[in-house]
């Protein structure tokens, strides 16, 4: 369709997971790609491959959205080179432990805290003003069912989703007489590598998770970013909750027995 045709997508944490799916989709549509990650290597690989699939730009850069005064002067270079992007996709984010509150490990908390709310705010500070000075953009947040429900021992995590809700809300609001959209996208149950990295990198567990029905698949999630991003420019979907056929809530989900 080439609905992004000529257009800019920044996306973070683009190295795995949604991200990736993300930048792959947008790309196969052609637009031109900024790539942000921690691993930079796996960004290399991928700018690599789809700029030879699809004809496309694609500027990789290793971040760590926690370290502000890199995100902020990458921002500075945008606006130094005359880019504002188009879609901003601030999908960085991660769970770490499952814990309750009482057992709660310190430096889970702070990963958590530091990526999920405070690292998307330092990546809007320094995309923002790029859109608003244009007075053109889209903001798509990945959040998740976990920012709407509670579930047991997923406490703070629970908290930095419901915080990025929130943050989708206020945007809106304080971008009200402009044409920048803003939008969460929050999935339920989705098999990429987020069990893994919630469980310190034990696989038989995080596999576990997933055993008895389908979940969703990072390009779901993507098919529904892209959805958001290309509707037309009067049209403003805030808010689209994502879970696979067996999931109902955060609570309900079917597991067919083996």
């Amino acid at each position: 369709m080439d609905r992004f045709k000529g257009k800019t997508v920044l996306i973070t944490g683009a190295s795995s997971g949604f991200g990736e799916a993300c930048a792959r989709g947008f790309a196969a549509e052609g637009a031109d790609l900024i790539l942000w990650a921690r691993r930079l290597d796996r960004l290399q690989k991928l700018a690599a491959e789809l700029s030879d699939q699809h004809g496309v730009s694609v500027d990789v850069a290793g971040v760590d959205v926690r370290d502000r005064a890199v995100v902020l002067a990458l921002g500075r270079s945008m606006a130094d080179a005359g880019v504002s992007p188009d879609v901003l996709v601030n999908n960085a984010g991660l769970a770490s432990g499952l814990s309750t509150i009482f057992e709660g490990d310190f430096d889970d908390w702070d990963r958590m805290i530091d990526t999920n709310i405070k690292g998307l705010l330092n990546v809007t500070r320094a995309v923002l003003p790029l859109m608003v000075e244009r007075d053109s953009g889209h903001v798509v947040n990945i959040g998740s069912v976990a920012g709407r429900v509670a579930y047991p021992k997923g406490n703070v995590y629970n908290a930095t989703k419901f915080a990025v809700r929130a943050l989708n809300d206020a945007m809106n609001i304080d971008l009200v007489g402009t044409r920048i959209r803003v939008c969460t996208v929050d999935p339920g149950a989705a098999d990429t590598e987020f069990s893994k990295v919630r469980f310190h990198g034990d696989g038989e567990r995080a596999r576990d998770v997933y055993k008895g029905f389908t979940p969703l698949s990072a390009a779901d999630v993507a098919d529904a970013v892209m959805y958001v991003a290309g509707t037309p420019e009067h049209v403003n979907i805030t808010d689209v909750v994502i879970m696979p056929t067996a999931q109902r809530n955060p609570y309900l989900l079917h597991r067919e027995e083996s």
